[in-house]
């Protein structure tokens, strides 16, 4: 082999190889021209030759190749020592250099040909990351593994030929961690040849083939309960799940003899569900959505509570009670659709004519009903959470839309005033003391501290504790009198027990009121007897 040959293979050149310390190496960058010509006139060197030759005589020998190593031999014998471009003794001795000591002497380098003096022949050590991401859940460890099949054993030891649905329910609650109303769903989800029985095979298939072992609860939940090659959740998911429910739980059992209010009890639950974990309001509930969420809580608390109204998230039996009966005192004729003039009786009148106008052009929220004008159950349930628990996030952004008359994003002293002039209206009909908008909008700057004084955005709103009572101040006339007021009966309540939510106590109150009535009603017609539910209300 030719050194013409191996000056040709060369193709990149460090300035830090050639080891000239009499040259900065940031000068032979900025000027490739004096490395190259330093290059071409180091090779042309006697002594280059000889390297390069017994260099290439160790690559046909199959000696390792380390310009380096050899060079410092040779140093180290005081024979072909490494060619210096400057006259003897002009220069200060190397430093010692380790592989370490340079990040770009630790950089790999490959190169087709066999090697040229200047370049590192040997590779890095490469550190393997370790896999991180898997596509089915990560795989249960050995440990893991060995235990839960050795329970799955002693489940399936003496059902040899497998559990049927109502078996089912032991494995799912002790073996799976999971509320044991989820048994049917999760029954179905491993027999998918609806044969009836789920055999050890095919449930370890499931559940610990499938890596379900290493899952958090949540994302457990998440793909039991979703569709095939769907990667989300819509209500009709959540209805096998309610199913169960009502069949299996003691604090439900009272209406398994009313199939209706069985439904309508699940379809509470379920608008609930969505208008808290839902936030994108697409009706579409992600797994993202769920784990940021308190669903999951909820149902562990409801698979271990007996009293159902104790379970105040979602499931309580007390306040689906509320919404229903105040949906139909609405409905007067019963055709389960409301339209303005039924919802401007919410409250005993307490709402503006303008404001129920924005609920119905449905710039909050879209109405699920298909008749034009009419407010479905659903659309009523958004709202009546809304308007009594305008703490809440989704209350803020659904009241928010409302005002925002021109939808850019922020709420202004105009807007404001165009809502409570008919709060000012009503005042002065009821022969009391208006207060005047000047004066409104103080207050409200005052309370809600916003960024900038001639706005207010939802972020403003959501960063004040008190936000609620801007709405109540602009369009529910008895919230308005009663913060006004600073009612001590509502003030006591709120201090007896701070983690009740405005929704919470309102539902309380609404329920002792609705059952008093209730039994007033039974009293005075002298029987306890079953009324026609197609006139009456249900309760």
């Amino acid at each position: 082999m030719d050194i013409d040959v191996v000056v040709e293979e060369v193709t990149s050149l460090d300035p830090e190889l050639l080891q000239l310390p009499e040259v900065s190496p940031a000068a032979i960058k900025t000027s490739p021209l004096i490395a190259e010509d330093l290059f071409s006139q180091w090779l042309s060197l006697p002594e280059t030759g000889r390297l390069v030759k017994s260099l290439i005589d160790d690559a046909k020998e199959g000696a390792s190749l380390n310009a380096f190593g050899n060079s410092l031999n040779v140093n180290a014998a005081g024979s072909t020592s490494l060619p210096s471009m400057f006259p003897a003794g002009s220069a200060p001795p190397l430093s010692p250099r380790s592989s370490s000591g340079s990040p770009r002497i630790s950089k790999q380098r490959t190169s087709p040909s066999l090697g040229s003096p200047l370049k590192l022949i040997s590779e890095p050590v490469r550190e393997i990351i370790p896999q991180f991401y898997f596509q089915n859940g990560r795989p249960p460890p050995v440990e893991l593994k060995e235990q839960c099949l050795s329970r799955i054993d002693d489940y399936f030891s003496n059902h040899m030929d497998g559990l049927q649905v109502h078996e089912f329910r032991s494995v799912t609650k002790e073996i799976c961690k999971l509320p044991s109303f989820f048994s049917s769903t999760l029954f179905r989800k491993i027999d998918t040849n609806c044969t009836g029985i789920v055999t050890r095979d095919g449930f370890i298939k499931y559940w610990v083939d499938g890596n379900m072992l290493t899952m958090d609860t949540t994302t457990k939940i998440f793909k039991i309960l979703r569709q095939p090659d769907c990667k989300y959740l819509t209500q009709v998911d959540f209805k096998p799940v309610l199913r169960e429910l009502l069949a299996t739980h003691p604090g439900l059992e009272f209406l398994q003899s009313t199939p209706e209010f069985q439904e309508r009890y699940a379809e509470t639950v379920i608008y609930r569900i969505f208008y808290y974990i839902n936030r994108s309001g697409n009706g579409r509930l992600t797994l993202r959505e769920l784990k940021r969420g308190n669903l999951i809580a909820a149902m562990q608390h409801t698979d271990e509570e007996e009293d159902i109204n104790k379970v105040m998230r979602f499931f309580s039996y007390e306040h689906f009670y509320v919404i229903y009966c105040k949906f139909w005192e609405l409905d007067t004729d019963h055709d389960f659709l409301l339209d303005k003039e039924n919802l401007i009786k919410y409250g005993n009148h307490a709402l503006t004519y303008r404001i129920v106008d924005r609920i119905f052009s449905q710039v909050a929220r879209k109405f699920t009903s298909k008749v034009e004008g009419k407010m479905g159950y659903e659309d009523f349930v958004y709202f009546m959470l809304s308007e009594e628990d305008k703490s809440s996030e989704p209350s803020l952004e659904y009241w928010f839309k409302c005002i925002d008359l021109d939808g850019n994003g922020v709420i202004t002293p105009n807007e404001m005033q165009f809502f409570y002039e008919e709060q000012h209206h009503r005042m002065e009909c009821m022969a009391l003391e208006p207060v005047l908008f000047e004066d409104i909008l103080c207050q409200i700057v005052d309370m809600i501290a916003p960024e900038r004084e001639d706005y207010i955005t939802l972020r403003d709103l959501k960063g004040c504790k008190l936000s609620g009572n801007v709405f109540n101040i602009l369009f529910n006339l008895n919230k308005f009198m009663a913060f006004e007021s600073r009612d001590p009966f509502l003030i006591r309540q709120e201090r007896e027990d701070p983690t009740l939510t405005e929704w919470d106590r309102f539902a309380h109150r609404e329920y002792i009121r609705l059952s008093m009535e209730e039994d007033g009603e039974d009293v005075s017609n002298g029987s306890a007897e079953v009324w026609d539910e197609s006139l009456e209300a249900p309760f």
